[in-house]
């Protein structure tokens, strides 16, 4: 029976599941910080409520995942994790700075991992994907490189937009009076889905280019795996 292209391939979950195990924690995260502040209130305390949600995606994304492809996939358990650990921590101490923390320690981790490897000659972007991106050696070295960075400059960015002091200062040189630095925060969460959607893209080309000989004839359906550890709050 020749498949179409609406149809899944035999064993591979439809793709909007995958897309609800990424993005579930994120808008849930989203979506309860929204109805809180909307209620009236402050930012850090809406923060604290919309961990709730966070905890409660970052669950039912790991549970899904493992359903869907009958394994602990490394990735989803390592960010899903992190959600988890930090998470918790805001509820139990009713303090935001862990859920913005998270951020930072995930990324830099990531960078650290990625960068530290291929100093040491190895490949750990390869290890983690290789299955699902088939390309060269080289460009998996370039990757590597590039990924790193990419997390390096996340972490030092979120350092930068959770502190309140610099926020503070910022809006006041810019002449914004009464500014949340909560909601600045959670904007930049935003912002960084977009971002990491568009530097995902951005290595299509490389990816392209260096498939390795024997690869399927298709693009690879993950290409975006990489970027996908900024998609969590």
């Amino acid at each position: 029976m020749t498949q179409t292209p609406d149809t899944p391939a035999a064993g591979k979950p439809p793709a909007w599941i995958r897309q609800v195990v990424d993005f579930g924690a994120l808008v849930a995260f989203a979506a309860t910080f929204l109805f809180f502040r909307l209620r009236g209130e402050p930012g850090d305390q809406a923060l604290v409520h919309a961990t709730w949600g966070l905890v409660a995606g970052s669950v039912v994304a790991v549970v899904v995942g493992l359903w869907v492809e009958k394994r602990l996939a490394l990735m989803p358990l390592l960010v899903g994790g992190f959600a988890l650990v930090f998470g918790v921590l805001t509820l139990v101490f009713n303090d935001d700075l862990f859920v913005k923390l998270k951020v930072t320690v995930l990324n830099a981790s990531l960078a650290v991992a990625l960068l530290g490897g291929l100093y040491l000659n190895k490949q750990p972007l390869k290890a983690l994907l290789g299955t699902v991106i088939p390309i060269n050696d080289r460009a998996w070295r370039i990757l590597t490189f590039r990924y790193g960075l990419y997390f390096a400059a996340v972490a030092l960015t979120n350092e930068a937009i959770r502190s309140e002091a610099l926020v503070g200062w910022a809006a006041d040189r810019l002449g914004y009076q009464g500014v949340d630095p909560a909601d600045v925060w959670v904007s930049f969460r935003g912002v960084l889905w977009i971002a990491s959607s568009a530097f995902g893209l951005s290595q299509l080309p490389l990816i392209m280019k260096n498939m390795n000989a024997d690869a399927p004839a298709d693009p690879p359906a993950d290409v975006m795996a990489p970027a996908r550890p900024d998609t969590a709050p």
